[in-house]
């Protein structure tokens, strides 16, 4: 045996051996995120509403800061409930933003967001909002509170609440104002039934009930306060009208159990709740959570005099089923008996 040969291969076996190790610490290191695990990226599934302040607003202020350094972002936007649905039936999702809490809470059922998602001081809702009347200019048929809305004269669009989770909030701010001023709970579902028969159109999604209304369809679109803020914004051709009884609208987020980068999408989450995101969320016309935030933003988003919550009506869990129940619901039944769509 040639002793020079030998000493050669032992030092190239050395050499190789060390370029191994380098790699699978280069590997490590490159597959660090923001948070230090995962690959950095987050899949982001939502609602249809937020989209302009996920893409052009949050996602690109969060990437410029040092805990979103070096991520990326794909999205998915759409109605609430097909969003809850394409989730349970596997697309993949990091990070989930829906419309109400019921949509959420069956990913948790589902095992696919954790249970403790809404344990924080926010209780798990990034943003609020209120049910707003949009109007052609100049309101032409001279609409101000929710009995203009049955009179007759009045063509209603609003979204399906089979599909799209901004269609109950509507629903549940009607009901809850005749609830308000002192009509008892049959006479409340008699005049959803009569907002319901004066309505032409129910779009999947509140994003295309806007789409129809800009088209040029209706009288009166029923819709998210923000959403009427962004349209004007954005050039559509209307104006809006808060009506003195309407709801406040509560919008949860979570990070998955499955997210592939946890810590990545939990810094992006809360980069929503930092003072910064929810300035942002306000640019786009959300009324922030944040305290601090909402009086600083107090004159774009005036109290209405009779505000109500979903609790003083009951509560999601028991709102969802009493009304919204596929087989029993009172809303699901109003709508059953005039023919519409229920999927």
């Amino acid at each position: 045996m040639n002793p020079g040969k030998g000493s050669n291969r032992s030092i190239l076996a050395v050499i190789g051996a060390l370029f191994v190790l380098a790699a699978i610490i280069a590997a490590g290191c490159g597959s660090g995120s923001a948070s230090g695990q995962g690959d950095g990226s987050v899949a982001l599934v939502a609602y249809s509403t937020p989209q302009q302040a996920f893409e052009e607003g949050l996602i690109p202020a969060f990437q410029n800061s040092p805990q979103g350094e070096g991520t990326s972002f794909s999205t998915s936007f759409g109605s609430s409930g097909d969003q809850k649905r394409a989730v349970e039936a596997g697309q993949k999702a990091d990070f989930v933003d829906l419309s109400l809490e019921p949509d959420l809470v069956s990913l948790v059922d589902a095992g696919l967001v954790p249970k403790d998602w809404n344990a924080n001081s926010h209780k798990g809702i990034i943003t609020d909002s209120v049910v707003v009347f949009s109007v052609r200019p100049g309101n032409p048929k001279g609409i101000e509170g929710w009995e203009d809305l049955v009179s007759g004269e009045v063509e209603v669009i609003t979204p399906n609440p089979a599909t799209s989770g901004g269609a109950k909030w509507n629903i549940m701010a009607a009901y809850g104002s005749q609830i308000a001023q002192g009509k008892s709970e049959q006479e409340a579902l008699d005049f959803v039934a009569r907002i319901f028969e004066s309505t032409s159109v129910l779009d999947d999604s509140a994003r295309d009930s806007l789409q129809t209304f800009a088209s040029g369809k209706g009288d009166v679109l029923i819709g998210y306060e923000n959403e009427a803020i962004q349209a004007t914004e954005e050039g559509i051709e209307l104006e809006y009208i808060i009506p003195d009884d309407t709801i406040q609208i509560e919008n949860p987020a979570a990070v998955t159990e499955q997210a592939q980068s946890p810590e990545t999408a939990k810094a992006f989450l809360d980069f929503i709740w930092s003072r910064k995101g929810q300035q942002i969320f306000a640019d786009y016309g959300y009324r922030p959570v944040d305290e601090s935030v909402l009086k600083a933003n107090s004159d774009k988003f005036p109290v209405p005099p009779g505000l109500f919550t979903i609790e003083e009506l009951g509560g999601w869990e028991k709102v969802n089923e009493e009304f919204f129940d596929d087989e029993k619901g009172k809303i699901v039944e109003i709508l059953r008996n005039q023919g519409a769509p229920l999927e």
